[in-house]
């Protein structure tokens, strides 16, 4: 989708930015915080089971503009998590009634369900972006919605996925090691993120981008925070090595990686 393909009958909103939770600080130049600025829905990005992401301009006062991606989680009957009860060992919430919804899967339960799962993504990059890691700048989050950076092209082109891409030998060389450092800076923080694969990295003018955050693993709390870690090494050294890069062996990888977040500890 481009942005030229969008109607002229959108209706714009005021921007929702007053009242939600705030990215980290500095924040990027472009991020626009005026309580007057204008929203404007521009399409649907991308579909899945368990949230949407739609593209959406945000224009200031002033003429300045941003696109931004707007992440939806799905709620009550409209989505289900059916991997919730692994990624979760280790997260609390306060009151009991809302355990008991959140495990009875209650409507009430599974909208607590889709705010929590957008909290923790939203917790997941802000903390990780402070940390340096190669991942979307978290805008704002308002309930089940968490707004991001868009990684793409002004006219509204979404960068592609690792696993839409051929890169050459220096170029996947390169990927790699990117894809190595960012699960090192990981594992030093003690989290795995749970479900990386080439369908969750970008390829951002060169740079590799982590997406797809909600089921951050912490490896110290989860009883299978290992086995998550040792899955994510599979998923992507796999990748890497049927494209021809022979040293992307994954038990090499998932060694360091357990050995970063047991000294970091």
């Amino acid at each position: 989708m481009q942005l030229s393909d969008v109607p002229e009958f959108i209706e714009p909103n005021y921007s929702s930015w007053d009242g939600a939770t705030h990215g980290p600080v500095p924040r990027p130049d472009w991020v626009i915080p005026d309580l007057a600025a204008i929203d404007t829905e521009l399409g649907v990005l991308k579909t899945g089971k368990e949230a949407d992401v739609h593209l959406v301009r945000r224009t200031a006062p002033d003429g300045r503009e941003s696109i931004l991606a707007a992440k939806r989680f799905r709620t009550a009957e409209h989505r289900m998590f059916h991997r919730d009860a692994g990624y979760t060992e280790g997260r609390r919430v306060r009151r009991s009634r809302e355990t008991r919804a959140m495990a009875h899967r209650t409507t009430y339960g599974r909208e607590l369900l889709a705010a929590q799962w957008a909290a923790a993504e939203f917790a997941a990059l802000s903390r990780l972006w402070q940390a340096g890691a190669p991942v979307p700048y978290p805008v704002q989050l308002a309930g089940t919605e968490v707004m991001l950076e868009f990684l793409g092209t002004p006219d509204g082109v979404a960068a592609p996925r690792l696993a839409q891409c051929r890169p050459g030998a220096a170029e996947l060389a390169d990927l790699f090691e990117q894809c190595v450092a960012a699960m090192r800076l990981l594992a030093r923080a003690g989290l795995a993120h749970g479900d990386l694969s080439p369908y969750n990295l970008l390829v951002h003018d060169g740079r590799l981008v982590l997406i797809d955050l909600p089921q951050v693993v912490d490896l110290i709390a989860n009883p299978q925070g290992a086995e998550y870690l040792r899955r994510d090494c599979q998923n992507v050294c796999a990748w890497f090595m049927r494209r021809g890069l022979v040293s992307a062996e994954f038990e090499y990888l998932f060694g360091d990686l357990m050995a970063e977040a047991v000294a970091a500890w």
